[in-house]
């Protein structure tokens, strides 16, 4: 398999200035450490040498449009020539923003915009053990919520990790961990239980409603259900992190299509098609507790919250949205993908499971039925799940290589673009199978798993 990209001089200069080469510990992927990206448009983006990749990844899902959508990048230019960040009061186009995200999510009350979702879990998590003066939160195996103390545990586990905490981060305090408590995702008799027991203490519940950072694990409607009947009993609060699943699934989000309302709702990626934005939003009796609001006890602040060219972008990709068959056109893909994926894992008889939901899709190395918890995923095959997508890079189709990272369709792909993914596909996988040592492609290529064993706590 070649090298992708002639950058390594480049990537060199990085490794030196920057630990690891990186901006961000995702970015980092064992076979293509040498990558510069050096243009993007549409779906695609290309290295140094000129390479062009069809791009599945989109940075973990922002790119609902296409990288640099070109109404998007006309908004953003067009609000430079008029305001830049002044940090204080509030500029016309906040206010609009708030008003729109509060006439598509059903949640949201109120709104206030941050700068990433990582810090919207965050304010979620904090303001929730304000309102109720408890100390405990509740989160899923298999679910990722940002960077902070609090959720950094039990995202991509190994087996012997599971039902303890697996914090995926060293200088974490013991207490931290403490107070998190982790359940299993879909299962319905466990929150049950544990609300039986410590509902009183629990402070509030945070999920993914598609746990989407192990791929597509599609939730149960008793699962929501109990949680809300749960949180709503014993005076918890509710979250949603739609960060992922906002705007990419529906424009109301999974609440919209589950009818499941949360307390709080946090948002980013989509909403804003690559520019660094999050909100969270919900119930105006809680929000009303943030500090935004002079005497609110919930300490809220950021020096680039509602920047006018990142609020410029996301007016722009929900005008996109709201008034363009985005949906319809990239779920159709999605489901062509999927369709055909699983044709071709047929055609090769290789136990497989390809699942997604709207413009997303994932293959699983693993016999059916579709996950519905994390341990189901433990039968994924990581080797052939990152081989394939290794040898699609040679390819010029772009499925990130880590273990059990979801694909994304934006409204830039085509059907003729499918047709070249699935096509692909088929020669990728067949040499992944064909080829020996392929099991050490699994080393280092996952993420968020937990510290190995004896690595300082």
């Amino acid at each position: 398999m070649n090298a992708v990209g002639a950058g390594a001089p480049l990537a060199e200069r990085a490794r030196a200035a920057i630990p690891g080469g990186v901006n961000s510990g995702q970015r980092s992927v064992p076979g293509i450490t040498d990558l510069v990206v050096a243009r993007a448009e549409g779906a695609r983006f290309f290295d140094t040498e000129g390479r062009a990749y069809t791009d599945y990844h989109a940075a973990f899902g922002p790119q609902l449009l296409g990288h640099n959508d070109p109404d998007v990048s006309a908004a953003v230019a067009a609000v430079t020539r008029e305001v830049d960040l002044c940090g204080v009061g509030v500029t016309p186009g906040e206010i609009e923003l708030a008003e729109r995200l509060i006439e598509l999510v059903p949640s949201f009350e109120q709104v206030l915009l941050t700068s990433t979702g990582s810090e919207a879990t965050f304010h979620a998590l904090r303001l929730s053990r304000a309102v109720t003066g408890r100390r405990l939160v509740v989160k899923f195996q298999g679910c990722y919520h940002g960077w902070h103390d609090a959720v950094s545990l039990n995202v991509i586990s190994a087996e012997e990790a599971l039902n303890r905490p697996d914090p995926i981060s060293a200088g974490i305090l013991p207490e931290v961990l403490e107070s998190t408590v982790v359940l299993p995702f879909n299962d319905a008799e466990a929150v049950r239980r544990l609300f039986a027991d410590h509902g009183d203490q629990i402070a509030g519940v945070i999920v993914e409603p598609v746990p989407h950072n192990i791929g597509c694990v599609l939730p149960t409607d008793e699962f929501l259900l109990t949680l809300r009947e749960q949180t709503t009993k014993h005076g918890a609060i509710l979250i949603f992190d739609e960060v992922i699943t906002g705007f990419r699934h529906a424009l109301g989000g999974w609440q919209e299509i589950s009818g499941i309302t949360p307390d709080l709702t946090t948002l980013g990626k989509a909403f804003a098609n690559g520019f660094p934005l999050g909100a969270i939003g919900g119930r105006a009796d809680l929000m009303q507790q943030f500090s935004s609001r002079p005497g609110g006890p919930a300490f809220f602040a950021g020096t680039y919250n509602g920047a006018p060219v990142v609020v410029a972008a996301a007016l722009a990709t929900l005008t996109k949205l709201t008034e363009q068959p985005v949906h319809e056109h990239t779920f159709r893909l999605g489901e062509l993908a999927r369709t055909g994926l699983r044709e071709v894992f047929a055609e090769l008889d290789v136990p497989a499971v390809v699942t997604g939901y709207g413009s997303i899709f994932v293959s699983y190395f693993m016999p059916g039925p579709a996950p519905r918890t994390y341990s189901d995923l433990l039968a994924n095959r990581a080797d052939l799940f990152v081989g394939y997508r290794r040898r699609l890079i040679d390819r010029g189709i772009f499925e990130l290589p880590l273990n059990l990272k979801r694909s994304h369709i934006s409204y830039a792909h085509t059907e003729s673009d499918i047709d070249q993914l699935v096509a692909g596909t088929k020669d990728a996988v067949r040499e992944a199978l064909r080829e020996t040592g392929a099991g050490d492609l699994a080393v280092g290529a996952s993420t968020m798993g937990g510290l190995a064993a004896g690595e300082s706590r």
